[in-house]
């Protein structure tokens, strides 16, 4: 059956360049709910070049909504690789920390897998920070500061996982990313200096003072930087693999602490 509005709507999207148009169409219009003012403003905010997932104000990431709001880092689809093997080395009422959490996907995805953790998440950007703690709620705590510095003292050689998806794009790299990143993401979220690496080797060179025995980092990484991350963690003695999902085009290190 026809659907006029949802078509006229899908066609404007389509001229200004979406690919998914009829999706984002329908979205928009459940976003609307029936208010023919709130639509317009969502989809004037649209055509603007604003991300989707801002105009409707959630991102979908392992099947849930994670609530984002403008400069916030969008969770991607390929994160789910940190998310598998994150959740493959946990039980319930592990201690766990989602490091570079962002707007905190990677908190919500392990506690729906694997069941209630002693989980903080972490962040440098404040505006990230806010949106984690709404997005995780009374499920843990969120902390501001740079990497490991604002973690609990409880968690000093205690913690069996930690996940991360610290920024990883090169710096020279960050202009001819697509629009949608690079003009409306913090710059902080994206920035991984000179080779996109260098918060990588921070976290190899603290994350021992944090694991447990035999704990780990799982670390997101773009399949090309992957050995480069993968021996910083070996070069600080942990051992190393490199794993990689096809189904959501994501790689991570998997780097383990001697037991």
């Amino acid at each position: 059956m026809p659907h006029p509005a949802r078509d006229a709507l899908a066609a404007r999207l389509r001229a200004a360049g979406s690919v998914f148009a009829e999706d984002e169409a329908d979205l928009l219009l459940a976003a609307g709910d029936g208010d023919p003012a709130r639509l317009r403003t969502l989809v004037q905010r649209r055509l603007a070049g604003e991300p989707l997932e801002y105009v409707l104000g959630w991102a979908a990431f392992d099947e849930h909504r994670i609530r984002v709001t403008p400069g916030v880092f969008v969770p991607r689809a390929r994160t789910a690789v940190v998310v598998e093997q994150a959740a493959r080395l946990l039980h319930r009422y592990d201690r766990v920390v989602d490091l570079c959490c962002g707007a905190g996907a990677i908190a919500v995805a392990l506690l729906e897998r694997v069941g209630a953790l002693d989980l903080v998440a972490s962040d440098i950007d404040p505006d990230a920070v806010d949106i984690a703690a709404e997005n995780i709620g009374d499920r843990g705590i969120v902390v501001r500061g740079d990497l490991f510095a604002p973690l609990p003292d409880r968690f000093r050689g205690a913690v069996d996982v930690i996940a991360v998806n610290a920024p990883y794009v090169p710096t020279d790299a960050i202009a001819t990313m697509p629009v949608e990143a690079r003009d409306h993401e913090h710059r902080v979220a994206l920035d991984g200096g000179g080779d996109g690496l260098e918060l990588h080797r921070r976290i190899a060179l603290g994350a021992g003072e944090w694991l447990r025995a035999g704990g780990s980092v799982v670390i997101e990484v773009s399949e090309a930087q992957a050995p480069v991350s993968a021996a910083a963690f070996t070069d600080a003695g942990f051992t190393a693999r490199i794993e990689h999902d096809d189904d959501v085009d994501g790689t991570c290190v998997v780097a383990t602490l001697p037991a």
